[in-house]
């Protein structure tokens, strides 16, 4: 069984996560399969808007620990990094469904979403100076730019989480519903709907004025990142969250 799977109606696109077993956390092959079909959809004209959601009770764990102890991300052509680029540059509407813990890169990736749905169990932290790294996928621009400064350092750093509620105050994501993947597909089959070529420069537009900053801030951090993951310091937090785990 693909822990992505991609199911389309009609016009819409849904992908989803599905390492329930793992809380979803993201190995390379997942990012693989994610960039790819994201690049795939991107050029189909059968596809007007992609919803990213997850099987089981939680979005994602974020990164498989051990997949990235094994083998670091510490490459521009990393199955990552492809896969930051291709939600960055990805031209069409992109929606989220959330439910469970969002963790990481799994709160960072729904920065890039035009609209995010999120389940009353929604669960949102970005923890990576805990684990002795650095912010990525754009969020240190990105972040702070929804949320304000001292809010963003102030998640950032000590990588605590925030709720659903919180989530929509902060403008991360836009409503809450018992049923977000239902509520993702009604507007992601709206949209579809509309004049596709209209869709899609709206979407350039709306994006236009930060892309190429994000883009640059991206590669700093995904440097940043690479360091980082190989310091002591990211190893010794590592080893301290899998004995935790363990417990």
């Amino acid at each position: 069984m693909s822990e992505i799977l991609a199911k389309q109606e009609e016009l819409v696109l849904t992908l989803s996560l599905n390492r329930p077993e793992k809380m979803n956390a993201l190995t390379r092959a997942m990012y693989a399969d994610l960039s790819k079909s994201l690049n795939d959809a991107a050029g189909d004209f059968g596809i007007r808007a992609v919803v990213l959601t997850a099987e089981g009770d939680h979005f994602t764990a974020g990164n498989d620990i051990m997949d990235f102890m094994n083998n670091p991300p510490t490459s521009d052509d990393s199955e990552v990094a492809k896969f930051l680029a291709a939600i960055l540059n990805f031209p069409k509407p992109l929606l989220g469904a959330v439910k469970g813990n969002a963790v990481g890169v799994g709160t960072t990736m729904l920065l890039h979403c035009d609209v995010v749905i999120a389940g009353p169990t929604a669960n949102f932290s970005m923890p990576f100076a805990s684990l002795g790294l650095v912010p990525e996928a754009g969020s240190s621009f990105l972040f702070p730019q929804l949320v304000g400064y001292q809010r963003a350092a102030r998640i950032f750093m000590t990588g605590e989480s925030f709720d659903a509620d919180a989530a929509i105050e902060m403008g991360l994501v836009a409503a809450k519903d018992s049923d977000p993947l239902a509520h993702a597909l009604k507007i992601a089959q709206h949209i579809a709907e509309q004049p596709p070529q209209a869709i899609i420069n709206t979407k350039a537009l709306l994006k236009a004025k930060n892309h190429d900053a994000i883009a640059a801030i991206m590669k700093a951090e995904f440097e940043i990142f690479s360091m980082a993951l190989q310091s002591d310091e990211a190893m010794e937090a590592f080893m301290k969250f899998m004995s935790k785990k363990g417990k």
